[in-house]
């Protein structure tokens, strides 16, 4: 069984190289014997990353750009998965995430435990918050890169849990490992099903892609062959770079959001709705990562 990671970067020249750190082998649990390659998809940056920058991690990772790019990352990963290898694909739609050391290993048994599963990691925040919220308090680049090297990372991936924060989803008002989620940026599923769901639907076509990536999720997790599956002690963390919601003020996000609903009720003819499909849990807990719902330190 191989695995193509799929990763989609937009000016990322600070981040791209600490998410491919994350992905290398020797940092990878089991990596030198997993079965796997990195496609980086550029997506048409105007600061695009040095040449070399990709392949320096090692003769699985492949650098793609994209020159006449659309501003939707759609396109990007269709154009990812086509290029890939893969039995698996794993879609990493906003590449500036770090992953901990346990999520290849941990996906790739799961498609050995179950026939067609849709695999999601929990998303986080670098940081001591939701960064909409955080970055109103002076939480930048310089701060997360002092968190990082105050955990020594990339020395013991685990730790990135005692620096970072789980996404609130709408109504949480607690993040625990068996809450339920309606989107992931590290999803992994069979090329058979991401062709069988048809992709990423390039319809949406609004900068940074709008609800793209909760469609996907939900069509993956809809399609009547599939078991959705959640990555328990895993996490995949967002560095600030200037998202188009993560990084930008509450106000601005809740604008744009209503926007991406808007797109998505004319595409798809009903308001977004998360999946009804039952959730497994597939993992083990790390000690750093046994706490998620009681995290605080110094800001």
């Amino acid at each position: 069984m191989k695995i193509s990671v799929i990763i989609v970067c937009y000016n990322m020249r600070r981040e791209i190289p600490r998410t491919l750190q994350s992905l290398r082998p020797d940092y990878q649990r089991r990596g030198e014997s997993l079965d796997y390659e990195v496609l980086v998809i550029e997506n048409g940056s105007s600061e695009p990353l040095e040449p070399g920058t990709v392949e320096a991690f090692g003769e699985r990772f492949q650098h793609v750009s994209l020159s006449d790019a659309p501003p939707s990352p759609a396109y990007a990963v269709n154009e990812g998965v086509r290029r890939s290898t893969g039995d698996v694909v794993c879609i990493m739609v906003d590449g500036a995430h770090l992953l901990t050391p346990g999520v290849l290993d941990q996906a790739e048994r799961v498609f050995r435990a179950y026939e067609h599963p849709v695999v999601g990691t929990r998303y986080f925040f670098l940081g001591p918050g939701q960064q909409n919220e955080t970055m109103l308090e002076g939480y930048d680049q310089a701060r997360e890169d002092a968190l990082l090297e105050q955990i020594n990372w990339p020395e013991d991936g685990y730790r990135l849990f005692q620096i970072g924060s789980p996404l609130r989803f709408p109504g949480e008002l607690q993040s625990t490992w068996f809450n339920k989620i309606i989107e992931s940026n590290c999803l992994f599923m069979t090329r058979n099903t991401y062709q069988e769901i048809g992709g990423c639907d390039e319809r949406f076509d609004i900068p940074g892609g709008g609800f793209m990536n909760i469609d996907l999720f939900r069509r993956a997790a809809d399609h009547p062959a599939t078991s959705l599956v959640l990555l328990v002690g895993e996490g995949s963390f967002h560095q600030v770079h200037g998202g188009t919601t993560t990084n930008v003020t509450p106000e601005y996000r809740d604008r744009e959001v209503a926007r991406y609903g808007q797109q998505y009720e004319e595409l798809r003819g009903e308001a977004f709705r998360a999946t009804s499909e039952p959730f497994h849990y597939f993992g083990h807990l790390p000690n750093e990562a046994s706490k998620i719902h009681r995290r605080s330190y110094d800001k």
